[in-house]
């Protein structure tokens, strides 16, 4: 059984976790919002739905999956 001192070490190390957590989510969603910032933009500027790299037509199934996306497949193969 925890002792009052364990306890409050647990409760204290799980408080941590949780806000590293909550960090990590926070710039995981800052960063998708830039990401359709930029689409918003792209759509503005009728560059929407063309890769960035090569200039192809990024096709519409990708395009539904992950509508901020900005590199047709084969160019972000190229990139990972």
């Amino acid at each position: 059984m925890l002792d009052q001192q364990s306890f409050g070490r647990v409760s204290r190390m799980d408080a941590m976790q949780q806000h590293e957590l909550a960090k990590s989510n926070y710039r995981y969603y800052q960063t998708q919002l830039k990401e359709v910032e930029l689409a918003i933009k792209r759509m503005d500027d009728e560059e929407y739905g063309y890769c960035e790299e090569c200039g192809e037509e990024i096709p519409a199934a990708r395009l539904a999956v992950k509508p901020e996306v900005r590199l047709c497949v084969s160019c972000q193969q190229n990139h990972e």
